[in-house]
């Protein structure tokens, strides 16, 4: 018996931009045949045309071969739009490749989007059983499951709703419990995870482990480097639908977040004042007291952000995430930490700054990501590792290197006291 779970081959997906599919009837389908069959050759020929790269195109996957055995439990990594997802949409067999094949060993549960394979009028109980038919999964054995699924969800009180009801999180908690718990023998997630709260994370980072040591196979997409780096056993790094590095984990992160940065301390971005959206980024720079990539320890490091506002908002939040290179989130943190009261701005132009202190972070090189949003309702504009900065030096001891993440100079205090002095001489006292 193979100990091959996932096969791909030369996969590929093409697009034509803007083009929708057209359903064609069966008489039109006959008459297509017809004419391939009699013009095979101008046919070819049309086709290799179809598919050239043009503005209006896009090779979604190119030519992506790999292979993952039982029990792995495969990282994807890559930016936005490289086409992670449509990868998993291929396994899941949504959609189908324009080239290639892929070939898998075993039942597939997959969780690509919020709400995929729920009938919005059945409720959270139907669906469990839905899907589990779906997955060729009889109602002896979903009714074993049955209870485990309710209870790892926690939403046993809404159990009777219908699922168009649910909140986004409510969605994700059922659908993550139910392709876990149904037993597929691969398992293919994508981060749709991150609608969840911190501790629902936590706990379908820890399924998915179960998963893979019950001998199953999983296929993680995620933008969390540190739960790729503490879960998965390999990582693969898609950029422009093209496999970019596979490897262990920890080496295809720091590939992947160091081709991000680019070597830049600072990044422009273009802006249309006539473009909708409320709210854009124009640049994000870091700084210390000369602009440079790579900045003393114990100096104060600056954040400098501009951003666009095109119309008047209540209220805004700009917001930094700093990581290491190993993809371990150092700190969060939001103009919401200082201006604790909502402030009304109107349209122009802004730059904002956040002062790191000196001496917080350790040596090292770090990688900025900054957002733009409403408080507490979506996220306007988003640039994951858009900069990054290098520390150097170590002025407490030059020749030792400290351990840890941060390297804060914390209060340390010292006083002298005679109490133990006092109970060593009571304590001999006693055993005379």
């Amino acid at each position: 018996m193979t100990d091959i779970a996932i096969q791909v081959e030369g996969l590929s997906k093409y697009y034509r931009i803007g083009k929708r599919g057209v359903q064609l009837t069966l008489k039109d389908s006959l008459a297509k045949s017809w004419r391939r069959a009699f013009n095979l050759f101008k046919f070819q020929n049309n086709r290799q045309d179809e598919f050239r790269d043009t503005n209006n195109s896009i090779w979604a996957l190119s030519d992506v071969s790999f292979e993952v055995k039982k029990g792995e439990i495969i990282g994807i990594i890559g930016r936005n739009g490289a086409g992670k997802t449509t990868l998993l949409k291929i396994l899941s067999r949504i959609t189908e490749p324009t080239k290639g094949y892929a070939e898998i060993n075993g039942r597939v549960g997959s969780l690509l989007e919020v709400g995929t394979g729920f009938h919005p009028e059945l409720t959270g109980r139907e669906n469990i059983y839905l899907n589990g038919a779906i997955l060729g999964m009889k109602r002896a054995e979903i009714d074993h499951k049955f209870d485990n699924i309710v209870a790892f969800s926690e939403i046993e009180k809404f159990l009777d709703t219908p699922v168009k009801r649910y909140s986004s999180g409510m969605y994700v908690r059922l659908a993550f419990a139910v392709a876990a718990h149904l037993e597929p023998e691969v398992l293919m997630v994508d981060e749709v995870l991150a609608v969840g709260d911190t501790a629902f994370q936590r706990k379908c980072v820890g399924k998915m482990g179960d998963v893979a040591k019950e001998g199953r196979t999983v296929l993680f997409v995620s933008h969390n480097m540190s739960s790729i780096s503490a879960l998965c056993s390999r990582g693969i790094w898609i950029d422009n639908g093209k496999i970019v590095q596979e490897g262990p984990p920890d080496h295809v992160i720091q590939a992947y977040l160091s081709d991000g940065i680019s070597g830049k301390s600072t990044i422009r971005f273009t802006t249309n004042a006539a473009k909708t959206g409320q709210i854009s980024f124009i640049s994000i720079e870091a700084e210390g007291e000369k602009p440079s990539t790579v900045l003393p320890f114990g100096k104060p490091i600056f954040i400098k952000i501009g951003y666009l506002i095109r119309e008047r908002l209540v209220d805004h939040r700009v917001g930094v995430v700093i990581r290491n290179m190993a993809g371990v989130t150092i700190f969060v943190s939001n103009n919401s930490d200082f201006f604790t009261k909502s402030m009304s701005i109107t349209p122009g132009t802004y730059v904002t700054r956040l002062k790191i202190p000196g001496s917080l972070l350790n040596a090292g090189i770090y990688v900025v990501s900054c957002y733009l949003g409403e408080p507490k309702v979506r996220r306007l504009d988003t640039r994951d590792n858009a900069i990054h900065f290098e520390i150097t030096g170590n002025p407490y001891r030059s020749n030792e290197v400290r351990q840890g993440l941060l390297a804060y100079p914390f209060e340390w205090h010292l006083e002298k006291t005679d109490s133990w002095s006092q109970n060593i001489r009571g304590s001999q006292v006693k055993r005379k």
